[in-house]
């Protein structure tokens, strides 16, 4: 229940629904769509939680909640479409955004196989453009109907930037 007391907090920044093209959401809708996220095949979510180790209270984890990066599985099962937010503006430009990216393609590529991944980003939103093109990738096609830019990334283009090798802060040493 404080999770999502939080992100409806932290979602009914406009700045933030802006730049993610979200809409405001009551403390209901939002307990409905999480709802869905657990049970639609069709997306997958992950949290991302701030420092070096794994939490180990709900008050830690809630605490060290920065953002969340998520996958849609809409036009074919080996392509997801990807978005990430960073949602605390302390992290932001810090490079978890690259480290979520990292993880939740890995992830995906080796555990799903999925073999490109598209964002669709507003056309206006210029600094997550530059996220994208600066984690390798591509401009696909500009949209002035849906005031949308499609970026994508191919299995070939992250073998060749071995964009798979992510290292886990917390993981023990041999």
């Amino acid at each position: 229940k404080q999770w999502y007391q939080r992100r409806v907090r932290g979602m009914n920044d406009k700045s933030l629904q802006e730049l993610t093209a979200s809409e405001e959401l009551s403390l209901k809708e939002e307990y409905e769509m999480q709802k869905s996220w657990q049970t639609d095949e069709d997306k997958l979510t992950f949290i991302a939680i701030s420092g070096n180790s794994i939490p180990t209270t709900i008050n830690e984890e809630l605490l060290r909640m920065i953002g969340d990066i998520n996958l849609f599985f809409i036009f074919s099962p080996d392509v997801a479409e990807i978005n990430i937010m960073v949602a605390e503006l302390k992290y932001r430009r810090g490079g978890y955004g690259s480290e979520m990216l990292k993880l939740i393609i890995n992830y995906a590529v080796n555990y799903l196989n999925i073999s490109k991944f598209s964002a669709k980003i507003a056309n206006q939103n210029n600094a997550s453009m530059n996220f994208f093109k600066k984690n390798n990738f591509l401009l696909e096609s500009v949209s002035d109907v849906f005031q949308e830019t499609n970026f994508e990334l191919s299995a070939k283009t992250i073998i060749k930037c071995n964009l798979q090798e992510v290292k886990y802060p917390f993981a023990s040493e041999d």
